[in-house]
């Protein structure tokens, strides 16, 4: 009886102190929460739901949504609302902009990887990067040069995919996106060529320590226990500090050697890559362009230029694939436009003669490009914190301190925003008469809204077209196994799981 009573109370107390845990939990997290009244969306569970469904949260949240296009999550002090509703999604981001901030908590979440980068910061400090930004993707200097630097990797893209295909291997393609991005941003960015440094380990590893910085970080929105497991120094937290840490190494060595190289040529022309001027003014002002300061700004230039490029173009080679007459048209286009017949052109020569003007008559590729992003939105979900209560469009009270998150990812496939086709894959739907029409920015938001749009959206399309028609040009694509559907690494952007592994054919027309 000793025993069994001895048995009976070792299994009892730990269950009773974890039955404990849980019901102060679910105290904290629901009391003050409104759940039942109607003038708060309604309630469709706490965020350890998002912990249960974290493998594919974005296809979670966008059954949810067919049938609540707002609706709540219940946190510790607040609720996450979650909306696929375009009036709410202007209401945030432009017509009550100054009543909504990234806020307290998400800068908590990722200041320590992204710093006071303009991903991280609110008010004067994201004001003050804005302004330094919007200046540089103006200038017509930029745009040429990074023209150049776009071709000449497509180029040499194109080279490295024909020697893999003569063999009839299956190639990764998003491995091949990601340098070949990363190596542009660089040059652009930092006017370092990858190709001087051990591109074949140091510069993977850094592409990988990066990619796996921001997974963890994402990580963090759905993990209630993140701030112990960092004290601890265990698990995700850990990973993470270690590629931070890889990171911070690999940046500030590349300022370094760009401090040297502009040393070393003091009456050199400084003004074609973006770190060259900021150093340049840093002189004028060291107390706040700080080695920190250029730390967290080329991250996030890096964020922004790598993954909204090498996504989409991971996601749109995989759609071609799918919807081979698609892929079809795309290239005929290519060939109509740039009156290249056959193979008789010369890849570097094709590439080259690529100009604006032939970009801008590629309508149905743009479209292509367009519906990709709104399938498969680099950023699946973003949002923003009330800084005051609100009442949202669609009716709906906002506390002060809720988050409101519109979700990229599901309004893409929302029936009430795009028609019955939504799900389906269909360029035509951006076309009238041939000629692209864009969509309001409220309800294609891939490219963000309002006062914080992104800057960069022209300097992606460009860098996108470019590498789609070079490889167009002279490849058709398949599926490595076209039985198997694409999914998703959940991280801030939609990085395919796994990769995109491709045949990729010559082209012989």
């Amino acid at each position: 009886m000793d025993f069994l009573t001895t048995i009976f109370f070792l299994i009892a107390f730990p269950l009773l102190f974890l039955s404990l845990i849980l019901f102060i939990l679910g105290i904290r997290i629901c009391a003050g929460k409104s759940i039942k009244n109607p003038k708060y969306a309604p309630v469709k569970g706490t965020v350890f739901n998002q912990l249960l469904h974290y493998s594919y949260i974005y296809d979670y949240q966008t059954q949810i949504t067919k049938k609540l296009p707002t609706f709540r999550l219940l946190s510790f002090g607040r609720s996450e609302i979650y909306t696929t509703d375009s009036r709410n999604i202007e209401h945030i981001l432009k017509t009550n902009f100054d009543k909504y901030a990234k806020g307290k908590y998400h800068h908590e979440n990722v200041s320590d990887y992204w710093g006071q980068g303009i991903f991280a910061v609110d008010g004067d400090k994201w004001r003050q990067q804005r302004k330094l930004a919007s200046y540089e993707f103006s200038t017509r200097n930029l745009r040429d040069f990074s023209c150049s630097v776009f071709k000449r990797n497509a180029a040499k893209l194109v080279r490295a995919v024909s020697k893999l295909a003569v063999s009839g291997q299956v190639i990764e393609f998003q491995d091949m996106f990601m340098k070949c991005t990363m190596e542009s941003m660089f040059k652009i960015g930092f006017g370092i060529d990858l190709n001087c440094l051990d591109w074949s380990s140091e510069g993977t590893f850094f592409i990988k320590a990066f990619d796996d910085a921001n997974e963890s970080l994402a990580l963090r929105f759905v993990d209630p226990i993140w701030k112990l497991k960092r004290y601890l120094n265990i698990g995700s937290e850990a990973s993470l500090k270690k590629n931070i840490k890889a990171v911070d190494n690999f940046i500030h060595n590349i300022i370094n050697t760009k401090r040297k190289q502009l040393a070393m040529n003091p009456d050199g022309n400084i003004k074609d890559d973006i770190l060259s001027r900021f150093l340049a003014e840093g002189e004028k002002n060291p107390e706040t362009i700080t080695d920190q300061y250029l730390r967290d700004i080329i991250l996030s230039f890096l964020f922004a230029g790598k993954d909204t490029s090498a996504n989409t173009l991971s996601w749109f080679f995989y759609v071609l694939c799918k919807n081979p007459l698609i892929q079809e048209k795309v290239a005929q286009e290519v060939m109509d436009i740039t009156c290249s017949k056959g193979n008789d052109a010369n890849c570097d020569d094709f590439i080259t003669n690529i100009t604006e003007a032939t970009l801008d008559k590629m309508h149905y590729l743009h479209a292509t490009l367009t519906e990709t992003l709104r399938l498969y939105p680099v950023a699946p979900a973003d949002g923003r914190n009330a800084q005051v209560d609100d009442i949202l469009p669609d009716g709906y009270k906002v506390k002060k301190g809720d988050d409101v998150i519109y979700l990229s990812y599901a309004m893409g496939r929302m029936t009430y925003i795009w028609g019955e086709d939504a799900e389906i894959f269909r360029p035509e739907r951006w076309l009238k008469d041939g000629v692209f029409q864009s969509e309001s920015p409220f309800k294609f938001i891939s490219f963000h809204a309002g006062p914080r749009i992104c800057l960069g959206k022209e300097f992606a399309y460009r860098q996108m077209k470019i590498l789609a028609i070079a490889l167009i040009r002279y490849f058709r694509f398949k599926l490595a196994d076209d039985t198997k559907d694409a999914t998703y690494r959940v991280t801030f952007t939609l990085h395919m799981k796994g990769g995109l592994h491709l045949y990729a054919v010559p082209r012989i027309t």
